[in-house]
């Protein structure tokens, strides 16, 4: 199993999770030119690409996906909610594929589980990946982490869990206002440098291998911060074996293989 962060961060996320047989993006959120350049650095192209999953409508997430369905017949999972979002207004057809928040469903040799998560969306979700040998989670843009959140992302070998900001950081940030700031700090907005690493100490097991730190805020964040706060728990609950890994916005995160 193989995971890819295409990109990642306010201005756009797409990752590419492959296993010997199928190949998904989860979120389309660069533009198509970026997504088939990046895809082609990792010697991939679209044909590679079985089916596009959704975790909510956001434009950072959703952006390519019309002139996607314009070229492509990939299907595009999501559930009801996410889908009326992503379709309001717009003139494209696309070949959705829904699912129930809660329910496993297959591509190819992957199960997945999608399941609720809180964020300002319509119905955001995370997804957990299961193929034969290897299970991922992803969660992205989420105000805080749910006991079904963490029921979810146990267990796993890879985690890509999203490390927004640093609350000082943000809290000082002369650019947003205030009830931005309120957002982006609530129970449905994103998760901080310190959020993750709790998480990040409620899930680690013998088990985890790599933690992906995603999503980070291109001004109230800092990778090298982010990457310390998440190693620093790591190193206190000695789970020392986990690799940290800090996802990027403008090129692809080294492929991780499980």
């Amino acid at each position: 199993m193989q995971v890819t962060i295409l990109g990642s961060g306010s201005a756009g996320n797409c990752a590419l999770i492959e296993t010997d047989q199928t190949a998904v993006l989860v979120d389309a959120g660069l533009s198509h030119r970026q997504i088939t350049q990046r895809l082609a650095g990792i010697h991939r192209s679209w044909a590679d690409v079985d089916a596009i999953l959704l975790t909510h409508e956001h434009s950072d997430h959703t952006n390519a996906l019309a002139v996607i369905s314009k070229q492509t017949t990939i299907p595009v999972y999501a559930n009801r909610l996410t889908a009326e979002e992503v379709t309001r207004g717009a003139s494209v057809h696309i070949s959705w594929r829904l699912f129930a928040n809660g329910s496993t469903f297959e591509i190819g040799d992957l199960t997945i589980e999608p399941f609720s998560i809180p964020h300002d969306a319509s119905d955001p979700v995370g997804f957990r990946l299961r193929a034969p040998a290897h299970t991922v989670a992803f969660v992205t843009d989420l105000g805080h982490a749910t006991k079904l959140v963490i029921e979810r992302i146990r267990g796993v070998d890879l985690v890509v869990l999203e490390a927004n900001h640093d609350i000082k950081m943000l809290q000082e940030d002369q650019i947003r206002p205030w009830a931005t700031k309120q957002r982006i700090m609530s129970r449905h907005g994103h998760l901080s440098n310190e959020e993750a690493a709790a998480v990040i100490g409620e899930i680690a097991s013998a088990q985890l291998q790599h933690v992906v730190l995603a999503h980070l805020s291109r001004d109230c964040n800092q990778p090298e911060l982010a990457h310390r706060v998440v190693d620093q728990k790591l190193k206190e609950i000695g789970a020392t074996h986990v690799r940290t890994v800090v996802a990027h916005q403008q090129q692809p995160t080294p492929t991780l293989t499980l």
